[in-house]
């Protein structure tokens, strides 16, 4: 099953988060699914697929690569890096139109009867509000700079 598995974690990279199919998000997550997500908290199924729809409204060119992805038993893992032009309001924050740096993270999604039932999320969050202007850049800048 890792492979299945893996290949579903795929699609919500590939096809819900690069290509906009929120769909596809109730063929491979249970109807209980649940996304740990640092910055918003935990959501349900549909409470994720409009995150994804704000992201990508606000990111129209927004495109996620997977930098690694790997399984056992019930979970899989996919480290990954994000990048898009900030072109419309997120999180009451009005575009720059700049693309910022590169956000970067680490998927966990756990497995149950071959859908994904739980994702957990850690990712540049500072990084990512430095760049759309939620939070003043020195916030963000490296100690003894």
């Amino acid at each position: 099953m890792t492979e299945e598995n893996i290949a579903a974690a795929r699609r919500v990279f590939e096809e819900v988060w690069n290509n906009g199919d929120l769909e596809v998000m109730d063929e491979v997550c249970t109807e209980d699914f649940v996304n740990h997500d640092p910055l918003l908290g935990d959501r349900d199924r549909d409470a994720a697929k409009e995150n994804v729809r704000a992201y990508r409204q606000a990111f129209p060119d927004l495109r996620i690569e997977i930098l690694d992805a790997f399984g056992a038993d019930d979970k899989v893992v996919m480290r990954w890096r994000a990048q898009g032009t900030f072109e419309n309001e997120l999180m009451g924050q009005q575009p720059t139109g700049e693309s910022g740096s590169p956000v970067e993270g680490i998927a966990i999604d756990r497995f149950e009867g071959g859908r994904i039932a739980e994702s957990w999320a850690q990712w540049d969050t500072l990084t990512f509000m430095r760049d759309i202007g939620a939070i003043p850049e020195q916030a963000a800048a490296p100690a003894g700079s």
